[in-house]
Order: structure tokens, then sequence, then C-alpha cells
């Protein structure tokens, strides 16, 4: 097949059903979630059985996988669809986080879920607002567009929104809040925004998340406050009539103190170089073990199904997937691993820069860098980089609303590749026709090309 034969069959690909490149990832990051997931579950094997964590595992690949067919389809002009993932979603995602703030369930010393099937199916609403964060800011930097720039109007409403968001989630995980500043600059970049702007933002940033900080310390101090007075009161109700009644059940007596713990997991990471002197203990177990089992794989790994560390490392099919990963696969599978997001960043940018609207643009770099970034924390929070957080390796990590979040992601990513790849095409212009007023602003980082997808 010549070049110019490959470049027809190419576009016919993207105008069809989307960036050929994205699919590719996307079916690669599928098959290593069904096999090293698996591999991952020795834990969970013991408690439900061989196959149920894989059937439910698959269960929720196959219902994002049908989000993907289903999106990649839709034409991301279509005004429904944009108020629908815009303020719709925003709304949900919203009263969730406050529903979760107050009543959620606790998992590992925070509450971070709604339970919507007892026992089946639960939520995550932080995993939802990485996702509608970047719609947000998409249409904000969309309607703000001025002389290819941000306006300071667009700038203020765009910290608003990561401010409200943040202090939403916040409780649920320092790492969440941190994700949306990096997920936000990068769209500040494709934005347009000078340079100094940009640096005003992150300034605000560090002031509301110092602010943040603060007002959480203060709360967690009341908090074992009213713990202890709590205590004592049931000692005293023990005393006078032989009978223990649990106060602190009813009151989330199971939820951590959240400053307290970043506090010490800051600590042990600043000292982590010395893991290997020290004896394996519950609060330092994730990292010693996700250690061990790095070593253990070596350059080309122990081979898949074969991990050792899998049945002693505690969520090591979630936030330690990655670990087990590099333990079968060794050095060279967890490189590979890393490139796919990579690839996925970098493709996402080759999109933008060949998009006529900055709206496209900043939703494609917004979903591509949300998912990159996130499996970039999951990274180095395993290897040491970053201190111990949980933070999902997207699509291969288990949790079902993450994997939904994140197949929808790739569905809007590959409807705007599919409508750019149409633009030009006399039977298709789609991304000539108006839309919501006031987002048909120009792209600022477009090249014009003679073959956009060669």
């Amino acid at each position: 097949m010549s070049p110019s034969e490959k470049t027809n069959r190419y576009n016919e690909i993207s105008q069809k059903y989307g960036d050929p490149w994205i699919w590719g990832i996307y079916i690669m990051l599928l098959i290593f979630s069904v096999v090293e997931s698996y591999s991952a579950s020795s834990r969970e094997i013991a408690a439900q059985g061989i196959y149920m964590p894989i059937i439910k595992q698959c269960i929720f690949l196959g219902a994002g996988a049908l989000c993907v067919i289903l999106l990649q389809r839709v034409d991301y002009n279509d005004p429904k669809f944009l108020y629908t993932m815009i303020p719709g979603w925003a709304f949900i995602t919203v009263m969730s986080l406050i529903y979760v703030m107050f009543f959620g369930e606790v998992i590992n010393g925070a509450r971070r879920a709604m339970t919507i099937i007892p026992g089946l199916l639960t939520l995550q609403p932080a995993e939802m607002a990485k996702f509608s964060i970047v719609t947000l800011l998409s249409y904000i930097f969309a309607k703000s567009q001025k002389n290819q720039d941000i306006s300071n109007k667009g700038l203020f409403a765009a910290a608003a929104a990561v401010g409200i968001y943040g202090a939403l989630m916040i409780r649920s995980g320092l790492t969440n809040t941190l994700l949306l500043i990096a997920i936000s600059g990068s769209m500040l970049l494709i934005g347009g925004a000078r340079f100094k702007k940009i640096g005003i933002l992150m300034v605000i940033f560090g002031i509301m998340f110092g602010f943040f900080v603060i007002i959480k310390q203060h709360n967690d101090k009341k908090e074992e406050m009213f713990k202890e007075t709590q205590k004592e009161m049931q000692v005293n109700m023990t005393e006078g009539n032989g009978q223990v009644t649990d106060l602190t059940a009813s009151s989330g007596g199971n939820e951590v103190a959240r400053t307290g713990t970043w506090k010490n997991r800051l600590k042990e990471w600043w000292y982590s170089d010395s893991l290997v002197y020290r004896d394996i203990t519950p609060k330092n177990q994730q990292e010693m073990f996700s250690r061990m089992a790095q070593a253990h794989g070596g350059l080309v790994g122990v081979g898949i199904g074969k991990s050792r560390e899998c049945s002693r490392l505690p969520l090591a099919f979630s936030d330690y997937i990655y670990s087990i990963i590099v333990e079968e696969l060794g050095l060279v599978g967890g490189i590979f691993v890393l490139l796919l997001y990579l690839s996925l960043l970098g493709r996402a940018a080759m999109i933008v820069r060949r998009s006529k609207r900055v709206l496209p643009s900043l939703l494609v770099i917004g979903m591509a860098s949300f998912i990159t970034f996130q499996a970039l924390f999951h990274m180095a929070i395993n290897v040491g980089v970053f201190p111990v957080s949980g933070q999902p390796l997207p699509l291969i990590s288990k949790g079902g609303t993450s994997i939904i979040v994140i197949s929808i992601a790739f569905g809007v990513m590959l409807s705007v590749s599919r409508t750019i790849a149409n633009y030009g095409n006399k039977k298709n212009k789609v991304e000539e026709t108006p839309i919501i007023e006031g987002l048909d602003a120009e792209n600022p980082t477009e090249i014009p090309a003679k073959n956009v997808w060669k």
C-alpha cells in the first residue's frame, strides 16, 4: 500500500470512527485491565470466589466500552449534548459531592462514596468531578476568549470553579485537589492564556489551597475534641450502668482527621529512602510491599499471574496495581504502560493543533490531561516520588465509577477527533456549523496543514 493510500485509509477511519491512535490506546488499556486486575485480586478471590472479581471488572469495562461506542458517534456541536455534558453533569457532581461530604461512606479514613445499589454499586463523586472540571473550564475559556487570550473575567471564573470543586473534594483526598490544579494549568496553555495570567491563577490556587488546609486543620481539631468528649461520656455511662454504648459509631467515628494523615504521609515520604532499614508495620506496609513487588520484577518481570506480593500488598487491585504490573512485566512493562498514557497526551496535542475552534481543543486536551495526570500521580505514588495517597490507574485499576468516567472521557475525545477529521469534507462541514453563541472562538494554537492526519 502506497503512502497516499495509507493516508486516505487513515482519513476514512478517522472520519467514521474517530482517531485510530486513541482507539488503539484505549484497547491496549482494556487488555491490561483484564489481565492485571485479575492478577492483583488475590485478596478479593479469597472473599468472593475465583471468578467474581474478574466478572465485576468485565461488567464495568463492558459498560464503559458501550459509552465509548455511543459517544464517539455524537456530534460535539449538538447543543443538547453540550448542555447535558457541561451544566447537567456539573449539577449532578456538585450535589453528589455535597451529599458525600456529610453522609458519604467512610473508605480508608475519609468520606468518599455513596451507595447506589447496596452490595453491588457505589459512586465516588470525586472521579466525576475530574471530568466535570474539564467540561466547565472548556466552556469558561471558550466563552472568555479575547484577542486569542483569556479575559480576566474568565480567569477568575475558572479560579472560582476550581475553588468550589477543590473545597468539596479536599476531605476525600489531597491528590484529587492537586490533580484539578494540574488539569486547569494545562488547559490554560491550550486556551492561549499569557504566562503572566497562568502565574496569577497558580498563585490564587495556592492561596485558596492554604486557606482550605487551615480550615480543615481547625475542623479536625474540633472533631478530635468532640470524640474525646464522647469517649469520656461513654466511660461514665459504662461505670454507671455497666453497659457499653458506642457513641462514636453514629457520628462518623470511623472517619480519620485528614490533616494529621497528610502530615504523617509527608513525613513518611520524606524519609522513605530509609525504608530498607525499617520493620514492616501496618502504617508502612503499603510502601514496603509495593517496593518489594517492583524490586522482585526486575527488568522483564516474573510473568503474568506469578506475582508474589499481590496477596500481601493492601489495595493491590486499585491504588497499587502499577506495582503488580512492574512485578509481573518488569521495568519494560512498566515503561510501556507509562508510554501508553503519554502517547494519549501527545496524540491529543496533535488533534488540538488541527482544530479550528478552541472549545473542541480544550475538550480533547482536558480529557487527555485528566487521564494522563491521574496515571502519572498513581505511578509516582507507587514508586515513592509522591507521598502515599489513593489514586486509581485509569481504566486498569478496579473501580466502577473511575472506569465509567474514564470511558466517557475517551468517548468525548473520539467524538471531537471524528468531527475534526470530517472538517473540509464536502459532505460534512461540522466545524463550520454555528454552535451555542459565544463558543465559536478560534483556536489560538491551530497549525494549518495540507493534510491534517498525515
